[in-house]
């Protein structure tokens, strides 16, 4: 596609997980909405940056100023050599390389209503109060979308404006639900009955239509009608007593309605305010804020500045500012509370500040709500937002000295920082070592911040960021360091060679390594005791755990985060204070029974899993068994089934040219959308009931029926086209795309008639297929390999395992997915999923999208702050969870370490015992020795002593086996249990204990740090 055509087709490479956030149709609408974005400092930079990634039609950014040395603080497409150059024009060329389908252009003259008249959204940051009634004014008249967006410090503002009429498509993006009915009432209201397996995820003032009802078939596609929930399982719709007699079956299916919202214009909002809550813990600020804003841009009137960094007196002023408007202009604003002097004086102090994570998170939400002005998708923010993060400021007249000369400007890249937190803070922050666990969009964002707040920009100070992937054109649309031209290289090093533009004096060390047991040659106890504290960028849950391990073994601070879609959460780790990571994780996903996907499928959920084994059981196993049976054929002595196998697919299966692989794919369709189907009903008909008189096709099971084979259709042929090709590439031989040349073959191709077989065994539930599955059928087994070893020469019949790949589209591995699962999916009345879906379901795709990374990652790097000055209580600390779409906050206080306690003593996971394996003499210890110590020092008998998975000494092992080891130093039995020597760069041995204790219950001891060097 070209990037400059005007075409509204979207690049699904580019933007394929956008997609899965926004649908296509809300990515259409984008590409037809201009936005202007006014103010270019780093708000208005982090707002152009998401929605060009985004991909809107065009971008115009706008301002009349020039760069400050105060900019450098958070505006990461200004430089040094930017300073005294307009604003909009020096970013310019930066962002237009972000996405080459978005036109950026720059504007440095005024605001007048001509030029306004172009664009569908506005957005004001760093704007006056005048120009914003102004053009806010003009705006709502002419249903120009209008966003005001500004931070001043530690605070945040936000205001939206879509007009008296803007319609919402979709409230929350979340799948329609549908559920599984298994009775419906006749009365008014008629109850709904859903299968008791799952919640029907369904509200009150939800609608919903209806499918495959028998017997009240009035309910069948129906108009969308409103329900009223009676509990997880069941719900109230209309009507239904006049309705036929319900007999069996049917799926609700949840029909999102259009919202149609009303929007006042800045003006009127301005008088009569309704707030967004951002945090819950702070909702009687919101007045004084709004007041306190407002206040602010008088001040400026007033003085022609912001007030000074910390002055009392600017303060004072401001508070006087803030009660006279509430006196003469705003006398219901507070609702007659009073005024929280104390909020106003904050923000005066700290007014001059900027700051990358308050930029960060307020940029990631005003972008989404551009995109909601654009799209009418997700709920807009309605209309007023205020956000602070006082937290963050040390304690006052203690961690900070509060002198002007502290906060006041240096002439440097770190000013709009140091007027909130001052020159000392700034200095520590230089000096710090952080580990950043990777590099993808998190891991951009990230370093992004890091590099405007100076992490380890000082000497001594260091940012280590390792990943070992490669970038993907997909990575592109959210991995903002990334441009076309890095596609293949390796990410960590290209994000920091980018960063280290945005700041020069930023120290960062690129690696691409994994991380886990098999790099802790590098990230060894050296490496983490010279860490001041560790970021994870990680997109999978194992990692993130071994990293919290690591820490936690270390005791270093974590910063954990993670988005999916619009939903982000972060974690703030610290030690000896909080919880860790792996303290509280999320319930495990529920499987499907084997049995529903085996025979029993009623979601597309469970057909795509099916497709997805299919793939797994035609396409890598049988190669992989082929190939370890000629490297080893002992390996498949026990397992008639692999070995069944085996021998299939070295003699009965194998094909000898392409039209056998095409008749091999015809005759497994047969196999499976027919054949299976037919000995299913065979065993189970229709109407069979089950012993307790209830039908045995009602609730979850849905009665199939088999498909019979059509050429012309697209389905059928393209899973007989995407089946042989895969069957023949897994034997090495060249397949074909010629669909007309595959159907002649398909002609010639014998397909044996089905006949019902009796004794089939097909089971109900996994209980009864496990069971059958440990019965092994021994005479087959003997049979089997009598078979293959009097077989010819197996020479040169390695095959080819096929690992699956969602992102290739000229593989075949997709095509033969969504085919495999639609048709069995119209085998059991399932509506079909298109390659979009498909591919989201069955990739195990995470959407994403650069303004929920954004938001997430700047609240991340405030925790950052609160980390750094070490020693703060955990009620400054936060967790937290957002959703753009609805739009939702949620931030808690991290729950503390549990405590264990044993003879008065407390301690908790995060406490160890530090034992000094070496003794004077320069020899290690025995584990007699070792035993005594803890006897001697801790008056603890201990019994059990393991390290990892081994057991190094416990009572109940033989006197023999007892007394060698008693002799024997830990590091010894150690080396001769793991038969491996213990690597050099291991310096401590990280045991556990258990101890015989006259307390009640289990006692979970310290870890024991072992030191051998």
């Amino acid at each position: 596609m070209d990037p400059n055509e005007s075409s509204t087709e979207i690049d699904e490479g580019l933007y394929s997980r956008q997609l899965y956030v926004l649908g296509h149709k809300a990515m259409k609408q984008m590409k037809n909405s201009n936005v202007l974005i006014s103010g270019m400092r780093g708000l208005g930079v982090e707002i152009a940056k998401n929605i060009i990634l985004g991909g809107v039609k065009k971008v115009t950014v706008h301002d009349e100023g020039n760069t400050e040395w105060n900019d450098l603080s958070s505006q990461f497409f200004l430089t040094v050599q930017d300073i005294g150059k307009n604003r909009a024009k020096a970013s310019e060329h930066q962002l237009a390389e972000l996405n080459s389908y978005v036109p950026v252009s720059s504007y440095t003259g005024k605001l007048t209503e001509d030029f306004l008249c172009q664009f569908q959204v506005v957005v004001l940051t760093d704007s006056t109060l005048e120009e914003q009634l102004q053009i806010g004014d003009f705006c709502h008249k002419r249903n120009i979308k209008f966003i005001v967006a500004d931070t001043k410090g530690l605070f945040g503002q936000l205001f939206c404006d879509f007009g008296e009429e803007f319609t919402v498509i979709d409230k929350n993006g979340e799948e329609p639900q549908a559920a599984l009915i298994t009775w419906i009432t006749k009365g008014n209201p008629g109850l709904v009955t859903c299968v008791d397996e799952v919640w029907h995820g369904l509200h009150t003032g939800d609608y919903v239509t209806f499918c495959q009802v028998q017997g009240m078939t009035e309910l069948n596609n129906c108009k969308p009608i409103e329900i009223q929930v009676n509990d997880p399982y069941s719900f109230f719709i209309c009507d239904t007593s006049d309705f036929s007699d319900y007999e069996r079956g049917g799926i609700a299916k949840e029909i999102k309605m259009p919202q149609t919202l009303m929007f006042k214009s800045f003006k009127d909002a301005l008088k009569e305010p309704k707030y967004q809550i951002s945090d819950f813990g702070k909702i009687s600020r919101q007045g004084t804020l709004h007041i306190a804003f407002q206040a602010l841009h008088q001040f400026v009137r007033d003085y022609g500045r912001l007030p000074k960094p910390w002055v009392k007196t600017d303060a004072e002023l401001l508070v006087t500012i803030a009660n006279k408007l509430i006196e003469n202009d705003y006398p219901l604003i507070l609702n007659e509370e009073p005024l929280d002097e104390n909020l106003v004086r904050k923000l005066a102090y700290v007014a001059t500040g900027n700051l990358s994570p308050i930029t960060a998170f307020i940029g990631g939400l005003a972008a989404q709500e551009v995109m909601k002005a654009c799209t009418g998708k997700f709920m807009p923010l309605h209309q007023w937002m205020y956000f602070d993060a006082l937290e963050c400021l040390p304690e006052e007249n203690k961690d900070i000295p509060f002198s002007e000369e502290n906060f006041a400007p240096r002439g440097c890249r770190y000013d709009g920082q140091i007027a909130i937190f001052g020159a000392e803070f700034q200095e520590e922050l230089m000096m710090q070592k952080y580990f950043l666990v990777g590099a993808g969009a998190i891991g951009c964002e990230l370093l992004k911040n890091f590099a405007m707040i100076g992490l380890g920009a000082g000497e001594g100070g260091s940012i280590t960021v390792t990943d070992m992937d490669t970038i993907e054109r997909s990575n592109l649309n959210r991995q903002f360091l990334f441009r076309p031209g890095d596609i293949t290289k390796m990410k960590s090093e290209v994000a920091a060679a980018a960063v280290q533009k945005m700041n020069p004096s930023l120290q960062v060390i690129a690696h691409q390594n994994r991380v886990g047991p098999e790099t802790e040659n590098i990230y060894n106890q050296d490496f983490f005791e010279n860490l001041n504290g560790v970021a994870n960028a990680l997109d999978n849950v194992e990692t993130r755990r071994y990293m919290d391990k690591r820490c936690v073994l270390y005791q270093k601070p974590l910063l954990e985060s993670g988005t999916l879609g619009t939903k982000g959460n972060f974690q703030v780790v610290v030690p000896h204070l909080t919880e860790s990571y792996s303290s509280s994780g999320d319930p495990p996903e529920n499987s499907i029974p084997i049995c529903t996907l085996k025979n029993f499928p009623n979601a597309i959920e469970h057909t795509l899993q099916w497709a997805r084994d299919e793939f797994e059981g035609l396409f890598k196993q049988p190669a992989e068994n082929v190939n370890k049976y000629l490297e080893d054929p002992s390996f498949i002595d026990q397992a008639f089934k692999i070995l069944e196998g085996v021998y299939k697919s070295l003699d009965a299966d194998k094909p000898k040219c392409w039209a056998d692989c095409v008749a091999w794919a015809r005759r497994h369709w047969q196999t499976q959308y027919s054949n299976n189907i037919r000995q299913l009903l065979h065993n189970f008909p229709p109407e069979q009931l089950t012993p307790s008189g209830v039908l045995f096709w009602s609730g979850p099971k849905k009665c199939p029926h088999p498909l019979e084979f059509d050429p012309n259709n697209h389905t059928h042929m393209d899973y007989i086209m995407a089946a042989a090709n895969l069957y023949a590439q897994t034997y090495r031989m060249q397949g074909s795309q010629d669909r007309a040349a595959v159907q002649q073959i398909l002609l010639s191709v014998d397909v044996t008639p089905f006949t019902p077989k009796s004794g089939v065994t097909i089971h109900t539930n996994d209980a009864e297929m496990e069971a059958a599955a440990s019965s092994a059928d021994d005479e087959r087994l003997v049979e089997l390999k009598n078979l293959l070893s009097s077989h010819k020469d197996f020479t040169g019949c390695e095959m080819q395992p096929i690992d699956f790949e969602k992102d290739n589209d000229a593989n075949f591995h997709m095509d033969f997915i969504v085919a495999a699962s639609n048709l069995r999916a119209e085998n059991y009345d399932i509506p079909a999923a298109d390659r979009h879906k498909s591919k989201l379901i069955a990739g195990r795709i995470i959407p994403a999208i650069a303004t929920t990374t954004a938001a997430i990652v700047g609240l991340v790097c405030l925790e950052l702050y609160k980390v750094v000055q070490c020693n703060r209580p955990i009620m400054i600390y936060r967790n937290g969870f957002i959703n753009l779409a609805l739009p939702f906050y949620a931030f808690s206080e991290p729950l503390p370490a549990d405590k264990q306690k044993y003879r008065g003593k407390e301690w908790t996971f995060w406490d160890r015992i530090n034992v000094q394996g070496i003794k004077p003499n320069g020899e290690e210890m025995t584990l007699a020795e070792f035993l005594d110590y803890f006897k001697k020092v801790h008056d603890l008998e201990v019994i059990f002593v393991c390290y990892g998975a081994r057991t190094l000494y416990a009572t109940h092992m033989s006197q023999e086996v007892q007394e060698n080891r008693l002799s024997q130093r830990l590091s010894e039995i150690v080396t001769m249990l793991s038969q491996q020597n213990i690597e050099k760069h291991v310096k401590a041995l990280n045991l556990q204990i258990d101890c015989k204790t006259e307390e009640e219950g289990e006692i979970d001891f310290p870890t024991i740090f072992y030191q051998i060097q």
